[in-house]
């Protein structure tokens, strides 16, 4: 395995990268304990998914088994990691795909059956070359739409938000 840090502190492009393959790999063998070997026992998790942030391998587990039951098939892609200068932090951009063919408990919905995708960004925040920190931020909203879960709800893509932004063209 390549050195984590420079001698400034720094992460390198060749660990993070590299860090990112058995990352995304762990996630998509859908062995909660291939994830939580990458963390450190005091990890901090943050999801777009949950209600609230976790603490620790206990509660990570919680989630992890959580996602894996309601999605069993889920998969990921990543991109080219975006590494912080100045801390060890790495952002990961990645696309998702999973069906859900089990119940999504909580708050209690049943399987639907349905594909869906979504695109977004895993942030994470190492030491001693594990994940300290980690923050998962995307978009639920189209998910829930795939889903069936919102009814009469157009999203546009961000033409909104641009036109008020005054980023039309």
């Amino acid at each position: 395995m390549a050195e984590t840090t420079t001698a400034a502190g720094a992460l390198t492009n060749e660990w993070v990268e590299e860090f990112g393959e058995r990352y995304f790999a762990a996630w998509d063998s859908h062995d909660p304990d291939r994830l939580l070997e990458l963390m450190t026992e005091d990890v901090v998790y943050e999801d777009s998914a949950w209600p609230m942030p976790m603490n620790g391998h206990a509660e990570v587990r919680e989630f992890l088994e959580f996602v894996y039951r309601a999605f069993p098939d889920i998969r990921f892609e990543h991109e080219v990691p975006l590494i912080a200068a100045d801390e060890p932090r790495a952002a990961f951009p990645c696309v998702g795909w999973a069906t859900n063919s089990g119940p999504i408990e909580p708050p209690g919905i049943p399987a639907t059956g349905e594909k869906l995708d979504w695109k977004g960004i895993d942030i994470i925040d190492f030491r001693d070359g594990m994940v300290s920190r980690l923050r998962i931020l995307y978009n639920p909203a189209p998910g829930w739409l795939q889903l069936g879960l919102l009814q009469g709800v157009e999203l546009d893509g961000g033409e909104t938000a641009r036109r008020t932004l005054g980023e039309t063209e």
